[in-house]
């Protein structure tokens, strides 16, 4: 089994949360000099997403420790841009830095703030702590062994691993799509259509991040059906 946490909610921040835990939408609270990632092909600083508190994820290893992730997004009321390589985690449109400590290849700019999440009714600034129940995951079934399985059994699995959480197996419905480099763990995953903030990541997706399991690096991909 894999232990993994829940996001029963996603709670309002009253005030900035300026604290090292796990949220969405805000401002990072960088744990050392401020690395914000920039799209190379566009020139722009990407946009904050979340930050996930790692000990959660990987135990010692990651306590202390922080991955920020970012994505390649549009304005606030620009309902044409789009960029399809915000899938894939080796196209410079997405980003996972860890911090203290972590390695990222890409460009980044010495910036505190930047873009982040926002509403989609307003474009207002948006930020939410998160409500977690801790549970557990089977291990992660390569889709050549799922194959094999019953239907009742295939959808116990499936009903296992699905939905937003906090580490835990990843629920791919594609390819099994580990990114290169690894070994990974799932550090969040989560369907964003369906939250409170606006985050448009395609047509019905799943939003994957992964760290090392040494707490140094992170990837991020989509699969949308």
């Amino acid at each position: 089994m894999v232990s993994t946490s829940r996001i029963e909610a996603f709670v309002p921040a009253e005030a900035a949360i300026t604290a090292p835990v796990t949220k969405f939408g805000g401002r990072p609270v960088w744990l050392a000099e401020p690395q914000w990632p920039v799209n190379e092909a566009w020139d722009e600083p990407m946009r904050f997403v979340c930050q996930i508190e790692l000990g959660a994820v990987l135990g010692d290893t990651g306590r202390g420790r922080l991955a920020y992730v970012f994505v390649t997004h549009a304005e606030y009321g620009d309902e044409v841009f789009f960029d399809p390589d915000i899938a894939f985690p080796d196209e410079g449109a997405n980003a996972v830095i860890v911090q203290p400590g972590g390695v990222h290849g890409g460009s980044t700019l010495p910036m505190a703030t930047g873009p982040g999440l926002y509403h989609r009714a307003d474009g207002s600034d948006a930020e939410y702590g998160v409500r977690l129940r801790p549970g557990e995951d089977p291990g992660f079934l390569p889709q050549s062994l799922r194959g094999g399985l019953t239907a009742a059994d295939h959808d116990r699995y499936w009903d296992e691993v699905a939905g937003d959480k906090i580490g835990g197996t990843p629920a791919f419905f594609q390819d099994d799509e580990w990114p290169d480099g690894g070994p990974w763990k799932l550090a969040l995953q989560l369907n964003p259509s369906f939250q409170p903030f606006h985050l448009n990541l395609g047509a019905a997706p799943t939003a994957f991040v992964f760290v090392s399991l040494d707490a140094t690096q992170g990837r991020f991909l989509v699969q949308d059906s």
